[in-house]
């Protein structure tokens, strides 16, 4: 049996209310630090960060203003790790010159080892197109063109730092009918966004479909978790329970063909969230492939 990995998204750097804690909002770069290398000890393939440049006053109430750069706040982690994968989740490439984005993906590959994954995706506020002069009717085209375009960069070898892996690997964000389309036409994964658990066979055979039979590594976002039972109300939605329950569940994920499962945490601070990584790669993770 394939064993299924698991990621997360890093805490911090992304203040959206779908799904950050309080505590974040005053929490500082030594708590990203703390979980880089909590996530690199216990076996976490990957800590993702987000994308996006400028948040538009309509948006900022539900999304935050705060969002990390994606290339800053993976290479500061990568000197700080030496095992876990880098994951943009996901950069709106269509947004910047493929040639810059070469350019700083490359960089990063080179600078950590070859841990990057590079996670694209289209894009979806209108107005951070429009402040970078970019046409956000085209994004998908856009995104389409850039793929190609720094996949090109990433091997002509003409630019230096190269990238140490050949390929880096490519996983397209998104849920439309588009997205799933791209990630099976363009992608060397899929980073579904918001897709039930109900709704991932029906999108997993749809991909599969159209991939031909290639090979893709398919993700899923996964509900909350809590490792345990909470003392505090963590939310109708979060996954509670021993840890060979919680098994249990995610293992339903690996039956459908997911690769790897996104996992988060609730937590009330960051002492919390790295006890609940350290309880579910101890006591979750040995059972998901049981």
């Amino acid at each position: 049996m394939t064993k299924t990995a698991y990621g997360m998204q890093l805490p911090v750097q992304s203040l959206s209310t779908l799904y950050a804690e309080p505590w974040e909002a005053a929490a500082p770069p030594g708590d990203l630090v703390d979980v880089a290398r909590a996530a690199d000890r216990l076996g976490f393939a990957y800590i993702g960060c987000c994308d996006h440049v400028a948040i538009p006053p309509r948006l900022a109430t539900a999304m935050s203003p705060t969002w990390y750069d994606p290339v800053a706040t993976l290479a500061f982690l990568a000197a700080v790790t030496t095992r876990v994968r880098l994951l943009s989740h996901v950069a709106v490439i269509g947004l910047r010159h493929p040639l810059l984005t070469a350019k700083q993906y490359a960089t990063l590959d080179h600078l950590s080892g070859g841990r990057l994954v590079l996670g694209v995706g289209a894009g979806h506020v209108r107005e951070e197109f429009k402040a970078l002069g970019v046409d956000f009717e085209r994004r998908g085209a856009l995104l389409d063109q850039a793929i190609d375009a720094v996949r090109a960069h990433f091997t002509a070898g003409e630019q230096k730092p190269e990238p140490v892996q050949r390929p880096v690997p490519v996983w397209v964000g998104g849920s439309s009918p588009a997205a799933v389309r791209r990630a099976a036409l363009k992608g060397d994964g899929w980073l579904p966004q918001g897709d039930s658990r109900e709704a991932m066979p029906g999108q997993i055979a749809r991909l599969r479909r159209l991939r031909g039979g290639t090979p893709i590594t398919i993700g899923v976002i996964a509900e909350p978790l809590y490792v345990g039972e909470p003392e505090w109300p963590v939310g109708r939605r979060t996954l509670t329970g021993k840890p060979e329950a919680l098994a249990e569940s995610l293992r339903e994920y690996g039956a459908m063909g997911v690769d790897q499962i996104q996992v988060r945490f609730r937590s009330r601070g960051a002492a919390e969230l790295l006890d609940q990584m350290e309880a579910f790669a101890d006591g979750v993770a040995p059972h998901l492939d049981a």
